[in-house]
Formats: C-alpha cells, sequence, structure tokens
C-alpha cells in the first residue's frame, strides 16, 4: 500500500484523490498487478476491494460516497417520479376526468419505469451507475418540469410516461452499493439506500401536498384560480433539485473502488462487458424470474400505495387534498428504517444459515404483508387504517429491504441486469 518517492527515498502513501486527478492518479499508481489505493474503509481484497463495514456519517471517496449519492439520487428521482400524485385531485377537477382517466395515467407513469430497468441494469454492467443516474435524472427532470402544460388525459399520460424513467434509477441504486461492499453487509447497503430513496414516495406527499402547494396557492392567490395555477407551476421545484443532484453525482462519484469504469478499463483494470451479453445471462438465469415475482408482490404493493394512498384517503374519509397527502405521506416515511431492517435480517439469517436464511427471511416478511393488505383493505375507521398502514408499510419494505440481500449472489457477473430485471418485477406488480 505504499511507493517510495522518487526525489527522496522516503516511503509514500498513495491516496484516493478526488475525480479531476483520477487520470493522474491511475497513471502513477497503477501497476501490472495493483492498483495502490488507500481507503478510509476496512476493504477486502479478494472481493475487488469492497468495503467490509458501513460508516453511515462518513462520506469519503470511494464507497461512503457512492453509499450516500445511490440514496440521494434514488430520493430525488422518486419525489419527482410522485410529485404530481398528491396533486392528481386538482388536476382532476381541473381537466374534468374521470377515475378511470386518472388511473390510466398511473399505470402509464409505473409501466414506463419497466422497461428503463430492464434497459439499464445490462449498461450498469458495462458503463457503471455514475453516468447512467446523471442521464437520467436530467433527462426526468425536463418532464417533471413540463406539469404545467398538460390540457387533457393523454396529455397527463405522456407526461407520466416520461417522468416515469426517473424510477429506473433504482437499478443503479442497488448496483451501485453491490459494486461497493461485500457480502458480508450488502443486504444491509442495499437496502438502506433503496429504503432512504423509497422515502421519496413519502416525503413528496407531504412537501409537495402539504407544503408546496399550499405555498404556491397562497404566492398566486390573486390569480383566477389559485389552485390551478399552484398545480401547474409547484413541480418546476424539484425539477430543478433533480437536475442539479445528477449533475453533482457525475463530477463527485466513481463507479467502484478503484475508479471509473473507463478508466479502469482503458488501464486494463476491468474488462469491457457485453450489455447484450450480460442481460442474455441474467434473462436466462430462472432464479431470476423467481425474484422478479417476489419483487412484485412487495414493491408493486408500495408504488400502488404511493399513486393511491391520498386519493383513498381523500375519498373514503372525506378529507382535504393536504390532509390525505400528509396521512398517505406515512406509509413512505417508513422506509427510514423499515427496508433497511429487512436488508439487516437478511444479513444475519445469511450468518446463520447461509442463503436458506435469506430466503426463509423474504418468505416470512412477503407473509405477513399479504396478510395486513386483507386487513387494511377492510379496515372501516380513520384511526384503524392508519395504524394498519403503519405496520402493512414496515412488512412491504422490510420485504422489498430482504429481495436485495439475495441479488447479487443470483449470478454476480450479471447483477446489473439481474438488479434490472428484477427491479422491473417491481414496477409489473404495480
Amino acid at each position: 500500500m505504499s511507493e517510495t518517492d522518487v526525489a527522496t527515498g522516503a516511503p509514500v502513501s498513495c491516496k484516493y484523490v478526488m475525480a479531476p486527478t483520477l487520470n493522474n492518479f491511475l497513471d502513477d499508481c497503477i501497476s501490472d498487478d495493483d492498483i495502490f489505493i488507500e481507503y478510509s474503509l476496512d476493504v477486502d481484497p479478494d472481493q475487488d476491494d469492497r468495503a467490509t463495514e458501513i460508516k453511515l456519517c462518513n462520506f469519503s471517496r470511494p464507497h461512503m460516497r457512492a453509499f450516500h449519492f445511490s440514496w440521494i439520487g434514488f430520493f430525488i428521482a422518486f419525489f419527482i417520479w410522485f410529485a404530481i400524485a398528491p396533486l392528481l385531485s386538482e388536476i382532476q377537477d381541473t381537466l374534468d376526468l374521470d377515475k378511470k382517466e386518472v388511473w390510466t395515467s398511473s399505470i402509464v407513469g409505473v409501466g414506463g419505469t419497466i422497461f428503463m430497468r430492464f434497459l439499464l441494469g445490462p449498461f450498469c454492467d458495462k458503463i457503471g451507475p455514475r453516468v447512467l443516474f446523471t442521464l437520467v435524472l436530467c433527462f426526468a427532470s425536463i418532464p417533471t418540469a413540463c406539469t404545467g402544460f398538460v390540457n387533457s388525459a393523454t396529455s397527463l399520460a405522456v407526461l407520466r410516461l416520461f417522468i416515469g424513467t426517473a424510477g429506473g434509477t433504482f437499478v443503479m441504486c442497488q448496483y451501485w452499493t453491490s459494486r461497493m461492499f461485500t457480502k458480508q453487509v450488502v443486504g444491509t447497503a442495499n437496502a438502506l439506500v433503496g429504503g432512504w430513496g423509497n422515502l421519496g414516495g413519502g416525503v413528496t406527499q407531504l412537501v409537495m401536498g402539504s407544503a408546496l402547494f399550499p405555498l404556491f396557492k397562497e404566492i398566486f392567490k390573486n390569480e383566477p384560480d389559485p389552485a390551478e395555477t399552484a398545480w401547474r407551476w409547484v413541480s418546476v421545484v424539484p425539477a430543478v433539485v433533480a437536475f442539479g443532484i445528477g449533475l453533482v453525482i457525475f463530477f463527485y462519484s466513481d463507479d467502484a473502488p478503484k475508479g471509473n469504469y473507463n478508466e479502469m478499463k482503458k488501464n486494463g483494470a476491468m474488462a469491457d462487458v457485453s450489455a447484450a451479453a450480460s442481460f442474455r445471462t441474467g434473462a436466462l438465469n430462472l432464479n431470476t424470474w423467481f425474484l422478479f415475482i417476489q419483487y412484485a408482490c412487495c414493491f408493486g404493493v408500495e408504488l400502488t400505495m404511493n399513486n393511491a394512498a391520498a386519493l383513498y384517503f381523500k375519498e373514503k374519509f372525506s378529507l382535504t387534498t393536504e390532509e390525505a397527502a400528509a396521512i398517505a405521506s406515512i406509509f413512505g416515511w417508513m422506509n427510514l428504517f423499515a427496508r433497511g431492517a429487512g436488508g439487516f435480517l437478511s444479513d444475519k439469517a445469511n450468518a446463520r444459515m447461509g442463503m436458506r436464511g435469506r430466503l426463509w427471511t423474504q418468505t416470512i416478511l412477503l407473509a405477513c404483508e399479504g396478510a395486513l393488505v386483507l386487513v387494511f383493505a377492510n379496515t372501516g375507521s380513520l384511526t384503524g387504517a392508519i395504524v394498519v398502514m403503519v405496520f402493512f408499510s414496515l412488512f412491504v419494505q422490510a420485504a422489498e429491504g430482504s429481495s436485495y440481500g439475495i441479488v447479487p449472489y443470483v449470478d454476480p457477473p450479471a447483477t446489473g441486469a439481474i438488479a434490472g430485471i428484477i427491479g422491473a418485477g417491481g414496477n409489473t406488480g404495480a
């Protein structure tokens, strides 16, 4: 882990440096046998310098920077993906839409992500998660900013189709941490970044429906219809934030412990990968499709709740848009710890029983989720519905976390493609 200074003959350490000087760093430090890097986390050289620990308060490159950008990027993607959800009742009134037209837009918004997840998975294996994160966030921010131009059911559906591309960032989110952390902690890492990213679904209900929308109504109170003007302008805020986060991820993070994929290939530290071959390998593995179905049964449920919860509470219990949005946000807020708990349980079960432990963990969590969805659907009081929803949400998200504790081991060389296919299963379930 050290070299000798040519001028003085003194030993020096080769530190991990910022991206602008990465080219010089690799030129100076790469050898035929190894790349000399000093990390701030303990790593396992036998697992390609993946970290063996997670330090949540650490933001250093490459491991923890990738960890935090994974969930931050997915969080803002989830935020813009569902920013329109708490505003649907207002849009419905303005455009005189029926329930079927509103639901069609929600289905299209979720369905469009299926294709993106299938597509992005193999390209993670080929070019890495960093560039893809930037491209998708910056692209999805454009239709988000154009929400105010919606004037019909068709334009609403088309808009949500393009905004739905943001949901594809989940693949990069899970791939990135799988690339950075060892098998001992990868279940927890994947679950935490996925859960904190999914938290954007709850935060957007609260921020868009209960904070920004009322604020914009106040700003436009002198307009003929303040509510309509507010929903037409309010989505510009998350769009600008998403575009900015996309750029920050590109310039201040790394694809892997040893650097970015393009530099690693150039210097012979990584073989080039065919995206088509990666997808074929993942798609021909039967275990991929079993997990596809299992993930559809948990993440698909969460997406449905993100789309429908605010409307459900508003109509069933005669609440205002702001009240319904605040209550609906509770489901997403459980991601703060529930998905991480599922990944943690998966890692602990793996330590005791191996892969069988991970599989049993997911089975039990899915069974509890299925029982609670039936209870929630048959709860008639507002208080009871909220309480049941909290526990229902806990098991839904813990099941999601346990799913991606299994994914990195289906076929490691094709992890990106497999993560994409299984992630698409979640959208299919919605």
